[in-house]
């Protein structure tokens, strides 16, 4: 049944133009001559058995952002061996997509969950077809997590990564973007998990740099976290939870992929985020913050069977049933927020 929307409906189920659930996890809005494109991983065969981690990236258009037309797989599974780079069993995770001005190339990036390393693949238009060029490799020698690939208004091009389990990273791209020039900076050190930033969300604002990262549980949510700074390699100020109205601590409930501004708006910029466990809300974040402190904690004895299986108990979840939580930000004196709304609408900005 088709469904037409004329407005965001937080944490609800979210229907294409024909009437299916939208699947673009780890969501990102790229726009491109008047429309927008939302891709992301579909997850829709990802049902905690560990079988299939993703079925490749989806992806839809539309003229308003509340209505979309499934558009297909943008980068397609390859089911020709389990080896393949995008085999639904290689545990890729957060596409990104830039067009470098140089080249004129869709420079798309992937980090790989268990591998820890990066994906790159290049195409002559934003459709595709993409093609891989780097398989996988280590940039800067380090491993690599969760991350956000940026290009500032300046036209530059960065990758801020977690180095999975103690720090976040900004490295300059080469001026293709396929690469890494070998400048970078460090951040936020953390002593370890749940406490160590990933899933860095980029935007500029006023000639200020911002990041929204989350910490690191998985699929559980937990408290986002603000930093700021004059320049992409910082030094950031941390400036607290943009959730400040959330008691649960969760973020409410959601992990932010992309801080998109509105190329429209003056002043819009909004939180895109997953919502990974609809159907685990009544959890708070000291319930996470105990089972990860527990796995990573390798002097603790676990009382809880809950607490037994560590990391990878986390991972079996049935992601099919995700949702999105997209969330305008306003702000306090440069400060952002983000508020809960059942709903809301473009046209209500300026």
């Amino acid at each position: 049944m088709k469904k037409t929307y004329n407005s965001i409906r937080p944490g609800e189920m979210w229907l294409d133009t024909a009437g299916k659930p939208i699947q673009a996890h780890m969501p990102r809005l790229f726009y491109e001559n008047g429309v927008y494109y939302w891709y992301g991983l579909d997850k829709s065969r990802t049902n905690g058995d560990m079988k299939y981690w993703h079925w490749g990236v989806r992806y839809y258009r539309s003229a308003d952002l509340y209505n979309w037309e499934d558009m297909g797989s943008l980068i397609p599974p390859d089911l020709s061996s389990p080896d393949a780079v995008m085999s639904p069993s290689n545990m890729l995770d957060r596409p990104h997509i830039l067009r470098n001005p140089s080249t004129g190339k869709y420079v798309c990036w992937f980090d790989g969950c268990h591998s820890q390393r990066a994906t790159v693949l290049i195409a002559d238009t934003f459709s595709g077809p993409y093609r891989v060029i780097r398989p996988s490799f280590n940039p800067l020698d380090m491993p690599f997590g969760d991350f956000d690939l940026v290009q500032t208004d300046d036209g530059r091009g960065f990758c801020y990564f977690n180095r999975p389990h103690k720090e976040l990273i900004c490295a300059d791209l080469t001026e293709d973007y396929t690469g890494v020039s070998g400048v970078y900076s460090t951040h936020f050190k953390r002593i370890s998990p749940p406490y160590v930033r990933e899933a860095p969300a980029h935007f500029e604002r006023n000639g200020k740099h911002y990041l929204i990262t989350s910490g690191t549980t998985s699929f559980y949510p937990n408290p986002s976290e603000t930093a700021v700074a004059d320049s992409p390699h910082g030094p950031f100020e941390v400036i607290g939870d943009p959730h400040v109205s959330d008691a649960s601590r969760t973020s409410f409930h959601s992990q932010i992929s992309q801080v998109f501004k509105h190329p429209g708006k003056q002043d819009l910029y909004i939180a895109l985020a997953d919502r990974w466990l609809p159907e685990e809300m009544d959890e708070p974040y000291e319930h996470t913050e105990m089972l990860f402190n527990a796995w990573f904690n390798p002097e603790y004895t676990p009382h809880n069977p809950e607490l037994e299986g560590g990391i990878e108990a986390s991972l079996e979840k049935n992601i099919s049933l995700a949702r999105y939580v997209w969330l305008p930000l306003r702000f306090e004196n440069d400060v952002p927020r983000i508020d809960w709304l059942d709903e809301w609408k473009i046209e209500d900005y300026k």
